[in-house]
């Protein structure tokens, strides 16, 4: 006699946790446990008095914000104090990134007041960013605090107004030199969904925050909202590089304006389907261990179609045949 097939959800592997890296996961975690990104605010500035996240300014996430045109869903909070924050998570390096930070940090801090209003009014704008990459070559720092300070005496702090934190968290985990919680959550952020590198975490915050990760994970619309997320990051930048291979090679015949935008064009639908396919690899990889060659080409030639089967199959299949319908 064949198995109930009723029985077969209790065979199925819980689904692998959600990447904290994932702009959208960090701001769902942080958004609904306030109290989580005090103690992560307080880590990263373990030099100055605790602070207790009053409100969190943006709570809410629009379904524009998974397209990928949004360069980062970031978190804007105010402490008991006033003191202003804009907290980040960036997965993918832009050019202009530095530029486009000191650009947002100094709004957060002149959209205080109006015309006329006294400056004594202004409180502190304080950006706290963490990188999935390296944004400085210099081997031995990855814990970055800028401030207007002066050049020949740095000692001489103009005030305190303007604040951007900067951690590069692959660096930071290779020189493991930082305070402990904030050792702790950078852990976190790197392998938060590796049980066992996460067993031997004591700072207690930390523990929540992997429990909640547990209970987010397990609501279908955030590991969708988190997969589309990943998946239009990806594709945005399949297609960028994809188009900017395109432009340079028929700027040589057309001018580089033109090839660019016709690099763009065409590299949307590959890019597209190639940010998916790399996605979904990804996924894959992570759920059942590491792919044969066969499964990776066949993930890689895939049709429109298939990838999207696939990729609503791998969120309740046991096994990768499961996935491929087999």
């Amino acid at each position: 006699m064949l198995p109930s097939t009723d029985l077969a959800p209790s065979r199925r592997a819980p689904p692998p946790l959600l990447d904290l890296r994932n702009d959208l996961v960090f701001k769902l975690l942080f958004t609904r446990a306030p109290h989580l990104l005090a103690d992560l605010i307080n880590a990263v500035r373990h030099d100055e008095a605790p602070i207790v996240v009053e409100r969190i300014l943006n709570p809410q996430i629009d379904a524009g914000d998974l397209d990928g045109k949004t360069i980062v869903l970031d978190l804007h909070a105010r402490d008991a104090t006033g003191q202003l924050y804009n907290i980040e998570m960036q997965v993918r390096r832009y050019e202009r990134w530095p530029a486009r930070s000191a650009y947002y940090l100094a709004r957060t801090l002149s959209e205080q007041i109006q015309r006329g209003q006294d400056y004594e009014l202004l409180k502190p704008a304080i950006a706290i960013h963490f990188l999935a990459h390296d944004l400085f070559d210099d081997p031995a720092q990855a814990n970055w605090r800028f401030e207007l300070r002066d050049r020949r005496q740095p000692t001489i702090r103009l005030g305190k107004e303007l604040q951007l934190h900067i951690i590069e968290l692959p660096k930071a985990e290779r020189l493991g030199c930082l305070p402990a919680a904030l050792s702790a959550w950078v852990a976190c952020f790197q392998h938060g969904w590796e049980e066992a590198s996460m067993k031997d975490i004591t700072h207690e915050p930390v523990r929540e925050a992997v429990g909640r990760l547990k209970v987010l994970t397990m609501d279908e619309d955030a590991r969708w909202r988190a997969y589309a997320r990943e998946k239009a990051i990806a594709d945005d930048a399949a297609a960028l590089a994809y188009a900017t291979r395109t432009g340079m090679e028929q700027g040589l015949e057309q001018g580089r304006a033109r090839g660019l935008e016709q690099g763009l064009e065409q590299g949307r639908e590959q890019g597209r389907r190639q940010g998916e396919s790399a996605l979904l690899e990804r996924i894959l990889a992570r759920r059942f261990g590491p792919l044969p060659d066969a499964t990776i080409q066949r993930l890689r030639d895939a049709s429109d179609a298939d990838l999207e089967t696939w990729s609503v199959n791998v969120l309740d299949a046991a096994t990768l045949a499961e996935v491929f319908g087999e």
